[in-house]
């Protein structure tokens, strides 16, 4: 493990192309991350996963997914998940827990079994974004409630749930991008609120998560650092680090988003610079992969200790 760089990507299609394969081999990405556009059915998607380990010779390497339930739901031509939304978790914890807790573990054990199924070991879930009045709409429905106590809860028994089921779980997006009022796929959100009040709202739904990865928000928090986002910024990883108390590997959101102005090379080293762990790109184009590739670091002992500790729940 000790040569990877520290670095997630996508491919481009259903299997591994030749030019990925050498890809792989030479610059040996810590984790690859699939997408619907990577998944056929169950058997296609566990030839790719075991394809991949077998470059590396590990059984246990980090393929991680999008599989939140509701609108982000990368196994659709498997199964829908269409009505299972965070939202509709959010609704039924306030309005019945105790059936709360018997379908929400009910809908873990079952996205962690087809995950295991195709080969993925970490979803990028849950989602700890508050559902915000007038925001964009690109977390709405992905919000367990805009109460952070509840969003808050709901995250820890999605980490806990996982975890007895060995899959790895990454809380997003940190320190919270439920204010934003675009999407930051194409624009780049700013939100004007002072820190106190974040700490005491947005941010306190990441307090405490005993998850082994998070991942940083394509945000600007103006009151805070008026010039960078989250992903770029050093007072923002020191505040997830020492206010929030966030002590595991932080993992970058997709490099490749517009809400990152820069060129992809500058990017990708202020991502490392500001203090991310690992540098995610998504999109599978092979030119952008070389230049994230060339531009991470080796892993560090810090994230070979943390990858060991995922390790040991996976089953």
């Amino acid at each position: 493990m000790n040569n990877r760089r520290s670095f997630i990507i996508g491919i481009k299609s259903t299997k591994l192309s030749l030019q990925e394969k050498k890809f792989i081999m030479k610059y040996k990405p810590w984790g690859i991350i699939l997408f619907s556009r990577n998944i056929k059915n169950i058997k296609q998607t566990s030839n790719l996963t075991f394809s991949i380990r077998r470059i590396f010779n590990d059984m246990k390497y980090p393929i991680l997914i999008d599989q939140e339930g509701g609108r982000v739901n990368r196994l659709k031509k498997i199964i829908s998940f269409d009505n299972l939304t965070s939202e509709f978790f959010g609704s039924k914890y306030m309005q019945n827990y105790k059936e709360f807790k018997f379908f929400y573990k009910l809908f873990i054990d079952k996205t962690s079994y087809l995950m295991k199924l195709i080969g993925a070991n970490i979803n990028t879930a849950p989602v700890l974004d508050l559902r915000v009045k007038g925001s964009s709409k690109i977390i709405g429905d992905r919000s367990f409630s805009k109460d952070p106590k509840i969003v808050s809860k709901i995250g820890d028994y999605c980490i806990h749930y996982f975890h007895k089921n060995g899959i790895g779980t990454v809380i997003k997006h940190i320190p919270g991008h439920g204010r934003a009022k675009v999407d930051s796929h194409y624009f780049t959100p700013t939100i004007n609120k002072k820190e106190s009040y974040l700490l005491k709202n947005d941010f306190i739904a990441f307090k405490n998560k005993k998850t082994f990865f998070a991942m940083t928000g394509h945000i600007i928090f103006n009151r805070i650092d008026e010039v960078n986002t989250v992903t770029h910024s050093k007072k923002l990883i020191k505040l997830i680090r020492n206010k929030i108390g966030y002590k595991n590997i932080l993992i970058s959101d997709d490099l490749s988003m517009k809400s990152l102005k820069g060129t992809l090379k500058e990017n990708t080293i202020k991502t490392f610079k500001a203090g991310c762990n690992i540098a995610l790109h998504c999109n599978g184009n092979f030119n952008e992969m070389k230049i994230v590739g060339k531009n991470s670091p080796i892993i560090n002992k810090f994230i070979l200790k943390k990858t060991s500790q995922f390790y040991k729940i996976l089953s």
